[in-house]
């Protein structure tokens, strides 16, 4: 059994343990990725393993590739429509990766998903990505794209009054960040709910999390988690700014959030600590926890359950957050 193979772990969900095996044989048969500059080819092979992922799922209505300009580049979105409507409530999706790796591509099934789950549309962001483009310019794109909906969405046949921010892990951290970005730079209320799945939200290496599962075995480790804060916020000093570390923050004013994590995961500490942070500081925050899962498993929606309860859950969190009531 190889580093990267899941353990001998009673907690695995089944389904999930299957999924994560078949996924290390793809790992397995490709050259490996190798945690150095220049990052053309190791993110070529992060495509190829992830995109098998993205098969099937919801047809959409529509699906349109969209540019909005922030930070002195065109920023490409991936807007998908579940059904064709005059004016669409829209959740803002920043992928994972990372801060590193990934795209839209490698995301498209589950932002197809919620936009299902919910009725809803969904804006998937590519930002750019680290180390080539270091804090806060990933923020600061994701949010140059909700202020433009929020000025400029019915030309898309948007609601601009009716916007969501939602990622996994990096993805989710760019939520948490921007939403934090957007209220105290007076913009608070463009945002109507967060949608946070297992983020980012601390470099803390010690807790109990990193301990039982960052050594290897659960698909994300210690060893990556420090590379990719290394490849994002190089200073530490900037990982103590709330934007890019929430956990830090001073929560108050934010609107609703959904926290989803994964039990055998990294990030399943902090998420638990930002979730119980959100509410001391009287945001209204739900937080499920999915026994035996691992980190990502939201992208696994073909093969496993708890993944698509989990997008049931979200989606109709969403549409009551910010679906038509």
């Amino acid at each position: 059994m190889t580093k990267d193979l899941p353990p001998e772990d009673t907690r695995w969900d089944p389904e999930m343990l299957i999924a994560a095996r078949a996924f290390d044989r793809r790992v397995a048969a490709m050259p490996p990725i190798v945690l150095r500059e220049p990052f053309d080819t190791p993110r070529s092979i992060n495509e190829k393993l992830n995109l098998p992922l993205t098969a099937g799922g919801p047809a959409m209505a529509e699906s349109t590739d969209r540019w909005v300009m922030g930070r002195g580049r065109r920023i490409l979105c991936r807007v998908h429509k579940p059904i064709m409507a005059e004016s669409l409530p829209v959740l803002v999706y920043a992928h994972g990766g990372g801060w590193v790796w990934s795209s839209v591509d490698t995301h498209d099934r589950i932002v197809r998903e919620y936009a299902a789950a919910a009725g809803i549309a969904v804006v998937s962001v590519d930002y750019a990505l680290s180390p080539e483009a270091r804090f806060p310019q990933a923020l600061e794109e994701v949010a140059a794209v909700v202020r433009f909906l929020h000025a400029q969405g019915a030309q898309w046949g948007l609601d601009s009054t009716r916007i969501a921010i939602g990622g996994d892990s990096a993805g989710g951290n760019l939520a948490l960040g921007c939403a934090l970005m957007l209220r105290d730079q007076g913009d608070g209320e463009i945002l109507k709910g967060i949608l946070a799945n297992y983020p980012v939200c601390d470099d803390d290496f010690a807790n109990p999390a990193y301990r039982a599962f960052g050594a290897g075995g659960y698909f994300l480790t210690e060893e990556k988690m420090r590379f990719y804060w290394s490849a994002y916020v190089p200073h530490a000093a900037d990982r103590r700014h709330p934007w890019a570390a929430p956990l830090h923050a001073q929560c108050q004013g934010l609107p609703p959030v959904l926290v989803h994590l994964a039990e055998l995961d990294v990030l399943a500490h902090e998420g638990e600590a930002m979730a119980a942070r959100l509410q001391a500081h009287g945001v209204q925050v739900e937080l499920e926890i999915f026994p035996g899962t691992i980190h990502g498993f939201l992208r696994n929606t073909e093969h496993v359950g708890k993944a698509r309860d989990a997008i049931a859950k979200a989606g109709a969190w969403l549409k009551n957050t910010i679906g038509e009531h």
